[in-house]
C-alpha cells in the first residue's frame, strides 16, 4: 500500500493500514522531520511491529512513485487538501500501473464521480485484454468530511462509532451478556469474549493485556449452556424511520391558508363581508331586482365604479353612498393582505425556529463542511434535528433551509443559545465546528443543562481530545461522551477502500480484528455449490446476507447509504438472516464477516492448507498481511 501526504489523515491511514489490516505500508511525504505529521509519520517508521517505509520527496512525481514501488503496489491513497495535486498524482499513477487501486481525497462530489469514471475507463483504454473480474483496479473518490460523518451520526445515535454501512443498513457491534445478546434481535454473534472483560468505550472489549483474547465468530453450539453473565459482542442492525427516511424536500414548502392573514387581519375581512351582504340585501329590498343583480350593484357600487344614481329613488342613493364609504376600508385592507402574504413568503424562506416543545432530538453545532454532512445523513435516518451556525452564509445553511430544518444564526457561546435549541430535551449534541474551543465551550455548558445528554465533540488535538474525554468520562459517568477528529474517523473508510471496493469496514475486537466484504461466489470452490451452513467456517468467516439485486444492477459500493442521487430503502438489495440450507450458486454475491486470514482465504477460493473449521485460526492486529489478497477473485466493480 503507498499513501501520499502527511496530514493527519495519512498519519492514521498508516496506522489503520498497517496495524488492523497488517499490510506493508510506503509514505510519500516531503520530509520526516518537519511538515504537519512528519515526526509521527517518523515514530511508525521506527515501530518494529508494523511494516511500514518512507519516501521523502517534496512532490510525489514519477520518480518518488517508482520509488515508492507503485508498479507493485495494490493500492495507492491520495489524501492531500489539494485537489488538483490529487488528481494529477492520480493520473500519473494509473499510467504508471494500470491494475493499481486508487483512493482519492476530494471534497468535490461531482468533480469526484466524474474522475471515477475517467480513470475507470483508463484501464480498459490502456489494458484491452485484461480481466478485471481477476483485478480491483477500481477508483474510489472519498471526502473526509463525507466518510467520518457517518461514524459521528453513529456515535450521537447509537452510542458508538464502531459501525458498518452495507446496503442501506447501520450495523454496530455491541458488547452484551448472553443473557441479554437477544434484546434487538442481533444478526449473528460476532465473539465470545474472556471471563472479565474491562471495555474502555462501553461497546467493544479492548483489552490489550490479555493473550487469551475473544473467541472470533464462535460456532453458534458453543454459546449453548454458557452463563448468562458471560460477554459477547452481537452483530446490530440500526434501522432508520421509514415514515421520512429519503424522502425528497418540497421545492415549495406548504403554507396553510391561515398563515397568509393574520387574526386581526381576518376579523377586519369578515366585517367588510358582513356589511356588503347586508348592503346587498337592502338593495334587493329596494330595488325588488333579482338578489344576483343587486349584489351586482351593490358590489360596483363598493368598488366606486357605477355610474351616479342622480335620478333614482332616495333609497338607491343612500345604499350607493353607503357602498362607497365602504369601499373607502377596502383599500387598505388589500394593502395589508399583500403585506402579509409578502411577509409569510418570507418567512418561509428563511430558516424556521426550533419548534416549541420539541424533544429527543438532535442539537447540531455547526454547519461548514463536516457539519453538511453529518445533517445529511440525520435527514436520511429521519431523526429530527436543530442546528446552530453562526454564520448564515455557512456551506450547510443552504441546505437547512431546503429541507426546512430548524436552525438559530446565533453563536452558541452567547447565553440563550442552546436553551433555545432545546438541549435539555434533546438526545444528543454534536459540536462539529471548525474550533475546538467553542465545541468545548458548548459542551461543558450542555452538561449543566442536561447532565445525561450524549455528546460527540470534534478537537483536532488528539491527545487534548483524549484528556478531555476521560475528564468528561470520569466527571459524568452516567452520560456518553465521544471526542474524535475527522481524521481519526475518516480514516478506516480509506483504509477499507485500498483493500478494495468489497471490503465494507473492519470493527476491532480485543486485539484482534474482524473485516466485513462483499464477495462473488462464482468460481469460489469455498463458496459455490455449498449451503451457507456448510460453507461458514467458525474462527474463519461466518455468511451474514446475500445480494439480491440482478449482477447487472449491483452496487458496486455496498457501504453507503446513499449513491448519487439515489437514496436506498431499508435493507437495500441485502438478504439477512440467511437460512443455512440456502445452496449457494454461481452468481450469487454474499456478505460475510471474516478474520483478516479467512477472508485472504476466502478470496483466494482455496483452503491453501485444505484444513477444516477446526484447522481455522484466527489472526491478530499485528499478524501477516492475510488480506492482501482482497483484490483477487473480486467482482469486477460497476461503471
Amino acid at each position: 500500500m503507498v499513501v501520499c501526504g502527511d496530514n493527519s489523515l495519512s498519519q492514521r491511514l498508516v496506522l489503520e493500514l498497517a496495524s488492523v489490516y497488517g499490510q506493508k505500508v510506503t509514505v510519500v511525504l516531503p520530509s520526516l522531520r518537519g511538515g504537519d505529521q512528519g515526526p509521527q509519520i517518523a515514530a511508525l517508521v521506527g515501530d518494529r511491529h508494523l511494516d511500514v517505509r518512507a519516501v521523502e520527496a517534496q512532490v510525489p512525481d514519477d520518480e518518488a512513485l517508482r520509488q515508492a514501488g507503485i508498479e507493485h503496489a495494490a493500492a495507492l491513497a491520495l489524501t492531500s487538501g489539494d485537489d488538483q495535486l490529487n488528481i494529477h498524482t492520480a493520473l500519473r499513477a494509473r499510467r504508471i500501473n494500470p491494475e493499481l487501486r486508487l483512493v482519492i481525497r476530494m471534497f468535490n462530489r461531482t468533480l469526484g464521480r466524474y474522475l471515477e469514471d475517467l480513470l475507470d475507463r483508463t484501464i480498459a483504454a490502456r489494458v484491452p485484454g485484461l480481466d478485471q473480474t481477476a483485478v480491483d483496479a477500481s477508483t474510489t473518490v472519498l471526502s473526509d468530511a463525507d466518510t467520518a460523518a457517518p461514524s459521528m451520526v453513529a456515535a450521537a445515535v447509537v452510542g458508538t462509532s464502531k459501525v458498518i454501512h452495507a446496503g442501506g443498513l447501520l450495523l454496530r457491534a455491541k458488547e452484551r451478556t448472553v443473557g441479554t445478546a437477544d434484546r434487538r434481535d442481533p444478526l449473528c454473534t460476532l465473539a465470545l469474549l474472556p471471563d472479565s472483560p474491562d471495555s474502555d468505550e462501553g461497546d467493544v472489549y479492548t483489552d490489550p493485556e490479555d493473550h487469551d483474547g475473544p473467541v472470533l465468530l464462535p460456532d453458534p453450539r458453543e454459546l449453548e449452556g454458557l452463563p448468562d453473565e458471560r460477554g459477547t459482542v452481537v452483530l446490530e442492525a440500526i434501522t432508520r424511520r421509514p415514515d421520512r427516511a429519503g424522502a425528497p424536500a418540497p421545492r415549495v414548502p406548504r403554507l396553510p391558508v391561515g398563515s397568509f392573514f393574520s387574526r386581526k387581519l381576518r376579523a377586519a375581512l369578515l366585517g367588510l363581508t358582513a356589511v356588503v351582504v347586508l348592503l346587498a340585501a337592502a338593495n334587493w329590498y329596494v330595488t325588488r331586482e333579482t338578489p344576483l343583480h343587486a349584489a351586482y350593484i351593490t358590489l360596483l357600487n363598493v368598488m366606486s365604479i357605477n355610474e351616479p344614481e342622480l335620478e333614482g329613488s332616495t333609497g338607491e342613493q343612500i345604499l350607493q353612498l353607503l357602498g362607497g364609504l365602504a369601499g373607502t376600508a377596502l383599500l387598505p385592507l388589500m394593502v395589508a393582505v399583500v403585506l402579509e402574504s409578502y411577509g409569510t413568503f418570507r418567512r418561509a424562506a428563511t430558516l424556521p425556529p426550533p419548534p416549541h416543545g420539541i424533544e429527543k432530538h438532535v442539537v447540531l453545532l455547526g454547519l461548514g463542511k463536516v457539519g453538511t454532512r453529518v445533517l445529511d445523513q440525520l435527514l436520511e435516518l429521519g431523526i429530527p434535528v436543530v442546528c446552530i451556525e453562526r454564520d448564515d452564509e455557512a456551506r450547510g445553511i443552504a441546505t437547512a433551509r431546503a429541507r426546512r430544518v430548524p436552525t438559530l444564526v446565533a453563536d452558541v457561546t452567547e447565553g440563550g443559545v442552546l436553551e433555545d435549541a432545546g438541549i435539555a430535551r434533546s438526545r444528543a449534541l454534536l459540536a462539529l465546528t471548525s474550533d475546538s474551543g467553542t465545541n468545548l465551550e458548548a459542551t461543558l455548558y450542555a452538561r449543566q443543562v442536561n447532565p445525561g445528554l450524549r455528546v460527540v465533540m470534534r478537537l483536532f488535538d488528539d491527545e487534548f481530545a483524549a484528556t478531555v474525554y476521560r475528564t468528561l468520562r470520569d466527571t459524568y459517568p452516567g452520560a456518553q461522551t465521544r471526542s474524535r477528529s475527522v481524521s481519526a474517523l475518516a480514516a478506516p473508510a480509506f483504509a477499507g477502500a485500498m483493500m478494495g471496493r468489497q471490503v465494507l469496514g473492519a470493527i476491532p475486537v480485543g486485539r484482534r480484528v474482524l473485516v466485513f466484504a462483499a464477495v462473488s461466489v462464482t468460481g469460489n470452490r469455498l463458496l459455490e455449490g455449498r449451503t451457507v451452513g456448510e460453507a461458514s467456517r467458525p474462527g474463519s468467516w461466518r455468511i451474514l446476507a446475500l445480494d439480491t439485486a440482478p449482477p447487472d444492477r449491483r452496487r458496486a459500493d455496498l457501504g453507503s447509504l446513499t449513491s448519487g442521487a439515489r437514496t436506498y430503502t431499508l435493507t437495500g438489495d441485502l438478504a439477512w438472516r440467511l437460512h443455512d440450507g440456502y445452496l449457494m450458486t454461481a452468481g450469487d454475491r454474499v456478505v460475510v464477516a471474516a478474520t483478516r486470514e479467512g477472508l485472504g482465504t476466502l478470496l483466494a477460493g482455496e483452503d491453501p492448507c485444505g484444513t477444516g473449521a477446526d484447522g481455522a485460526s484466527a489472526d491478530g492486529v499485528h499478524g501477516g498481511g492475510g488480506a492482501g489478497g482482497a483484490g483477487a477473485g473480486s467482482p469486477a466493480p460497476a461503471p
